[in-house]
């Protein structure tokens, strides 16, 4: 009987040990209007001893996670590891509906971006909207090694 006695108690510890929720105290998540964000990428990493390129492909992968709205992605720029942009690749605004993602290609032949390549991403929405998931895959294989992982995108500023 002593067993059951401290198994509520038990519960409440059990439940102070979890992690917060994402958002805020009153349950609600945070929205926002827009957003630029900084996304890691790597063209190529450095294998073994003597720091070989190993070129890898790069996706980069713009989802729109909100349910019912719409998000508009207003920049896509590729940039090398000393911060200069080497591609565009949005002339116009796109848009995308809920749930819909939208992505870009580095080809792994394309060394130009080097190891510290990144992507900024611009989106804004009419409305409050979850924010934009961003991030890169990176992929390559060469005789008979593969490697593959991945980075999530960073907001570095926010719409008002």
């Amino acid at each position: 009987m002593k067993t059951i006695r401290c198994l509520p108690g038990l519960l409440l510890f059990a439940l102070l040990l979890l992690p917060p929720a994402e958002g805020h105290a009153d349950g609600t998540m945070e929205l926002s209007k827009g957003q630029t964000v900084y996304v890691p990428a790597y063209s190529h990493i450095y294998v073994g001893n003597r720091e070989r390129p190993f070129l890898l492909t790069i996706t980069l992968s713009i989802r729109n996670i909100d349910a019912k709205n719409p998000v508009t992605i207003t920049a896509a720029d590729y940039y090398d590891t000393k911060g200069k942009r080497i591609r565009k690749y949005l002339e116009q605004p796109v848009s995308l509906g809920p749930w819909e993602s939208i992505r870009y290609i580095v080809p792994q032949k394309d060394k130009s971006g080097g190891s510290g390549a990144n992507f900024v991403v611009e989106w804004s929405a009419e409305k409050g909207v979850n924010p934009v998931l961003v991030e890169t895959i990176m992929i390559g294989a060469e005789s008979q090694q593969g490697i593959s992982f991945t980075s999530r995108g960073q907001a570095i500023s926010t719409a008002h």
